[in-house]
């Protein structure tokens, strides 16, 4: 049930950064929540070993690559997920972070753990 509850979450915070932010498009909710189920997988999947692999830059820049791998995941949702589009790596960039912020704010208030 949890898990449902972040993807929905999720799937509104998408649409509702795109929204307000320009450089971001996504087609629908639909596609919103496509978008969210895709970033989790790469989350689960994909992620850990970018990191693994990018290890040195991220102790050399004391985590601040962790920002680049996030816009990274970013990109590779929109290749995967049509219907949804970043402008640039830039607005990748400031998408996550700002995905990221809201993401841990909205669990904390709607998923009890």
């Amino acid at each position: 049930m949890k898990i449902i509850l972040r993807l929905v979450i999720t799937a509104v915070l998408v649409l509702l950064i795109a929204n307000f932010m320009s450089g971001v498009h996504v087609a629908s909710f639909v596609t919103s929540l496509i978008v969210a189920f895709v970033l989790g997988i790469i989350n689960i999947f994909i992620k850990p070993i970018m990191i693994l692999f990018t290890l040195p830059f991220t102790i050399f820049t004391l985590g601040l690559f962790l920002l680049v791998i996030n816009a990274i995941v970013i990109i590779m949702c929109t290749k995967i997920v049509g219907g949804f589009t970043v402008d640039s790596f830039w607005t990748a960039l400031v998408f996550s972070v700002v995905l990221s912020i809201l993401q841990s704010i909205s669990y904390k208030i709607f998923i009890k753990e």
